[in-house]
């Protein structure tokens, strides 16, 4: 007998029948898999939680009130079977909503209270080394070291970590000689703002201080640990608006976090900006002096001057240590 190939509307709907609770579309294809469902999918992509999202939205919009899907929760979006969310009273559909916020804010505050926004970073200090896009040494800004300024003065000014890439990790010595020689770009700098949830509450606050402390590099980048699935078409139309890219981290698999917006590459440093930075940041300073020494030499002299790239035991270990995962 020929095994049963699924849809991803049919798996949406299977899911639902065996664990008769709303989910939200990342929830969905985790229990999914749990349940070997994804196994018998005809085919998937690299981001099969965005296509369930997508069938549900479509389905829900296309067909209204006719749509074997129900939409019961908004932040973040959650979905059930209408049938079987129509089969319980109102009171009851209040209850399990309340359950779900409650669950929500219990895994928040767990959340919250096992890391704060810097224990990400050597997450992003792995994924920027290694990954093919970036390929670049970081360094963390210690704010707490800047110019101590009036209040006010210095806020949305410094990134929370800078990156570096240079081009004689790519070319032969022959080659980086002659972009010496033709005065060509040699190094490729990043910013990049870390924020560990980002929501419809705290999207342009976050966003917005992004733009601010990380324009004026060649790409600019809001990293984060979780966003809300509804931002999404707000999330590009932002980026296409100011060019800041936005990555979120996959702290299980690091290499396959995700840019969900590319940032818009910045022919000309703002260098007004950098010199700012330089004025006020002893770390910014120290970067800056480190990159020219490198640049000078055509290597890294210390791989000490940046901030250190964990291995791979070692970052299962920190994930552990700072419960993260």
């Amino acid at each position: 007998m020929e095994k049963k190939m699924y849809a991803f509307y049919d798996l949406i709907i299977d899911v639902f029948k065996h664990a008769k609770i709303p989910m939200s579309a990342d929830e969905i294809w985790k229990k999914a898999v749990e349940m070997n469902f994804d196994k018998k999918l005809r085919s998937f992509g690299k981001t099969p939680s965005q296509t369930v999202g997508a069938k549900l939205y479509t389905d829900i919009k296309e067909n209204g009130d006719s749509s074997m899907f129900v939409q019961v929760s908004k932040r973040p979006a959650r979905f059930f079977l209408r049938d079987l969310w129509n089969q319980n009273t109102q009171k009851t559909q209040s209850d399990i909503i309340e359950k779900i916020v409650e669950k929500d804010d219990k895994e928040a505050e767990k959340k919250d209270a096992g890391f704060n926004e810097r224990a990400l970073h050597p997450l992003l200090v792995k994924y920027a080394k290694e990954n093919s896009h970036f390929g670049c040494y970081t360094k963390t800004i210690y704010h707490e070291k800047s110019t101590r300024k009036q209040k006010g003065e210095n806020q949305w000014l410094h990134p929370d970590l800078v990156g570096v890439h240079f081009s004689f990790d790519d070319y032969r010595k022959e080659t980086t000689g002659l972009q010496t020689y033709m005065n060509a770009a040699r190094i490729k700098l990043f910013s990049f703002e870390m924020k560990k949830l980002l929501d419809f509450g705290c999207l342009r606050q976050y966003f917005f201080q992004a733009v601010s402390n990380s324009s004026w590099a060649n790409e600019g980048y809001l990293v984060c640990l979780d966003i809300d699935e509804d931002l999404k078409n707000e999330l590009q139309r932002l980026s296409n608006a100011f060019g800041i890219g936005v990555i979120k981290l996959n702290p299980e698999d690091i290499n396959n976090s995700e840019i969900v917006c590319p940032a818009r590459f910045n022919e000309n440093i703002d260098w007004d900006t950098l010199d700012r930075l330089a004025e006020e940041s002893e770390d910014f300073r120290t970067f800056l002096s480190n990159l020219q020494e490198d640049l000078s030499l055509k290597r890294v002299k210390s791989k000490d001057d940046y901030d250190k790239v964990l291995s791979d035991e070692d970052y299962e270990k920190y994930l552990i240590e700072k419960r993260i995962i």
